[in-house]
């Protein structure tokens, strides 16, 4: 099964990622984690010139860029894991790119729909669990990092405002759960792993 956690910087997705991972192989199942943009050798590479301050990126080329890195993603360790009948677990996937580039920046749906396709060869997450909270809490626990903050997590808030109703947005098909992310940890650890669960319930029967 492929799972995917969605959601604005600061949302919490990293944390609530490894408390899945621990609670599904305690549950006895194989489990692969990853990430985007990255995953592989050239994923993590397309990863550090992405996010970095030393560059700056049209809209349309962080598109590429996300999406070149998705390609060798899907084909390298998302399909094989799924293959070998493991859960994927992944930090971000097609809904960042619609959500950052498309309602974060401007670049026409449509094209990121098209360009993602590609991409993924069809791939589609079988569950995608959305992150959500107020802009100004995130932004308060990104300030504790203040120097740490990568170039998209530096944009302003208003940018991030656009990003969440983006995600928001997307998420109204079957596929999608949102969950408050300004839950206590292991409250919104339990909301998702009960989901993932059920949608597992679902896929073996």
């Amino acid at each position: 099964m492929f799972v995917v956690l969605e959601g604005i910087e600061g949302s919490g997705k990293t944390t609530l990622l490894g408390g899945l991972e621990e609670g599904l192989r305690e549950d006895g199942h194989a489990v692969v984690v990853t990430r985007e943009p990255g995953g592989s050798r050239i994923g993590e590479a397309i990863r550090e010139l992405f996010l970095s301050h030393s560059v700056a990126l049209e809209p349309l080329t962080e598109a590429f860029l996300v999406n070149a890195a998705r390609a060798q993603h899907v084909a390298e360790v998302i399909r094989p894991a799924l293959a070998a009948g493991r859960i994927v677990l992944c930090d971000r996937f097609v809904d960042s790119t619609l959500a950052y580039q498309g309602y974060g920046r401007g670049v026409d749906l449509h094209q990121l729909h098209a360009i993602c396709e590609v991409a993924t060869g069809g791939l589609e997450p079988d569950l995608v669990l959305v992150m959500d909270m107020p802009v100004s809490v995130a932004s308060a626990r990104l300030h504790g990092r203040l120097e740490m903050m990568d170039r998209i997590e530096s944009e302003n808030d208003g940018f991030h405002a656009r990003v969440r109703q983006g995600f928001l947005a997307l998420a109204l098909t079957p596929r999608h759960r949102v969950l408050d992310a300004t839950l206590p940890e292991k409250r919104l650890l339990d909301l998702a792993l009960h989901e993932v669960r059920k949608q597992l319930s679902i896929e073996i029967s």
